[in-house]
C-alpha cells in the first residue's frame, strides 16, 4: 500500500474509519466534520456539524453493518480529495440493500475533515 498516491492512502483510511465509527458509535463521526460541512442524505439538505451529527445519530435503526464493494479517491485542483465508496448495508432485520456515498475531504489544522458528503440507497423502482 505504500505505492500508492497520498490521496489514495487519505481516501481509503478516512473511508476505513468512517464506517468502522458509523457502524459501532455514530456518535465518533462529530471528529470528521467542521462547521461548515455540507450533508445531502436520500435528498434532505443539512449543513454543519451539530446538525450533520444528529441526523446521523437519529437514523431509525439500532444496528448497522456497511460492506465496501469498490472506492475510488482523487485530488482536486484546490488540494482536497473525492471519495466515491460503493457498498452494501445491513440496517437490523431489513434486507441488504446496496448505496453510493461521495465525500469531499479537506485538511483543515492539520486534519483531514469532510466538507461534502452525499448519501443515496441503490433503490430503484423500475414499475
Amino acid at each position: 500500500m505504500g505505492d500508492q498516491p497520498i490521496w489514495e492512502q487519505i481516501g481509503r483510511d478516512f473511508v476505513e474509519h468512517y464506517y468502522q465509527a458509523f457502524d459501532t458509535n455514530r456518535s465518533q463521526l462529530a471528529s470528521l466534520y467542521f462547521e461548515g460541512s455540507c450533508l445531502s442524505w436520500e435528498g434532505q439538505q443539512i449543513q454543519g456539524k451539530n446538525a450533520i451529527v444528529e441526523k446521523l445519530n437519529a437514523l431509525p435503526f439500532g444496528k448497522i453493518l456497511h460492506i465496501i464493494s469498490a472506492q475510488d479517491h482523487q485530488p482536486t485542483p484546490d488540494s482536497c480529495i473525492l471519495s466515491m465508496v460503493i457498498g452494501q448495508l445491513k440496517a437490523d432485520d431489513d434486507p441488504v440493500v446496496g448505496f453510493h456515498q461521495i465525500f469531499l475531504l479537506k485538511c483543515i489544522n492539520d486534519a483531514w475533515v469532510c466538507t461534502n458528503e452525499a448519501f443515496r440507497l441503490g433503490l430503484h423502482n423500475f414499475g
